[in-house]
C-alpha cells in the first residue's frame, strides 16, 4: 500500500517525529527557567530543582497536547499541516498523551518536593487544562495563560524552605515571568490573521519596561541577560511592527518563545545564583537552533 509522504494513518501509531511536533518538543526549553528562577528566587535552589524541572516540562507538553486536541476543527481549515488535522496523530492519541503527562507531571513533583509541591503542581495541571479548553478563545485567554506561568515559576518555590516563606519571596520573579508571557499571549493571537501595528508597538514598549525591571546599579550578569532578552524579543517586534503581518507576528511569537530563558536567567543571577542563571539563558540559542527544526508556536 503506497501511503503519502509524511502521513501515517489514523489508526496507527504515531510517529515519534509526529508526537516531538505535537507538544513542541523545543519549545520545552523555556519552562525548567521558571522553576529555577523560583527556586532561587526563594532561597531553595537544591537538588530537588532539577526533578521539579522535569515535572513542568511534563505539564508543558501536555498543554502543548491539550492545545492541539482542542483546536483540532480549527486547525483543520487554518493550520492543516498539524499533527491531528493532518492525520499523523489522532485525536484520542493526543488527549491520551496530554491525560498521561499530566499526570506524570504533577506525580513527580509530588514525588521529589513533598505535598506542597503536588497541590502547586496540580493548580498548575488544572489551570492549564481550563486554558487550552475554556478560557484561551475568551478576553481573558491572556490572563490565564500567564497564570500558568506563574504558577511554573511558583513551582520551583514549593519546596519548604527554612523560614517557609519560599512561595512569597519568589511572587516577584513569578508575576515578570507572567507579564512576558501575557504579552506573548496577545501577540499569539493574531498569528494567523495579523494585525495592526499598535499591538506590536505596544507589546514592544511593555518588553522593554519589564527588562528594565530586573536590571539594577550592580550586577552586570543580571544586566546582559535582560538586556540580551530585550534585544531579541524586541527586534522582532520592532519588525513586526514595521510589518505586522501574520509571518512576522508568528516570528515575534516565536522570538518570544526561544528569548524567554534569558529573562528567567536574568532573574536567577538577581536573586544572586549567577551561575545558575547563566547556565538558564544557554537554553535560548539552543532553542534558537531547535525551533528551525520544529516550530514553537
Amino acid at each position: 500500500m503506497i501511503r503519502q509522504a509524511g502521513r501515517a494513518p489514523r489508526s496507527g501509531r504515531p510517529a515519534v517525529r509526529d508526537l516531538v511536533e505535537l507538544v513542541r518538543m523545543p519549545a520545552a526549553l523555556s519552562v525548567p527557567g521558571d522553576v529555577v528562577a523560583g527556586a532561587a528566587a526563594a532561597g531553595v535552589l537544591d537538588r530537588r530543582t532539577a526533578g521539579l524541572a522535569c515535572a513542568s516540562v511534563c505539564l508543558y507538553w501536555a498543554g502543548m497536547a491539550a492545545n492541539d486536541w482542542a483546536d483540532r476543527h480549527v486547525d483543520a481549515v487554518e493550520r492543516p499541516e498539524r499533527p491531528i488535522p493532518s492525520g499523523r496523530v489522532s485525536p484520542g492519541a493526543a488527549l491520551g498523551v496530554a491525560a498521561g503527562l499530566t499526570a506524570g507531571g504533577v506525580s513527580v513533583a509530588a514525588l521529589i518536593a513533598g505535598s506542597r509541591a503536588g497541590a502547586v503542581a496540580a493548580a498548575l495541571a488544572a489551570a492549564v487544562w481550563a486554558y487550552d479548553i475554556t478560557v484561551k478563545d475568551t478576553p481573558a485567554g491572556p490572563a490565564a495563560m500567564a497564570l500558568c506561568r506563574v504558577l511554573d515559576v511558583l513551582l520551583g518555590a514549593s519546596p519548604r524552605g527554612r523560614a517557609d516563606r519560599a512561595l512569597p519571596a519568589a511572587l516577584p520573579a513569578a508575576l515578570t515571568v507572567g507579564a512576558h508571557t501575557y504579552l506573548l499571549t496577545l501577540l499569539s493571537r493574531r498569528e494567523v490573521s495579523g494585525a495592526g501595528p499598535h499591538l506590536p508597538a505596544g507589546t514592544l514598549a511593555a518588553t522593554v519596561a519589564l527588562a528594565a525591571t530586573v536590571c539594577r546599579r550592580q550586577g552586570w550578569t543580571q544586566n546582559a541577560l535582560a538586556a540580551w532578552y530585550a534585544a531579541r524579543f524586541g527586534l522582532a517586534q520592532a519588525r513586526a511592527t514595521a510589518d505586522p503581518s501574520a509571518a512576522a507576528i508568528r516570528a515575534a511569537v516565536g522570538s518570544g518563545i526561544t528569548a524567554l530563558p534569558a529573562l528567567q536567567g536574568a532573574l536567577t543571577a538577581h536573586a544572586g545564583a549567577e551561575g545558575a542563571g547563566l547556565a538558564v539563558a544557554a537554553a535560548a540559542p539552543l532553542s534558537r537552533i531547535l525551533a528551525t527544526k520544529v516550530s514553537p508556536t
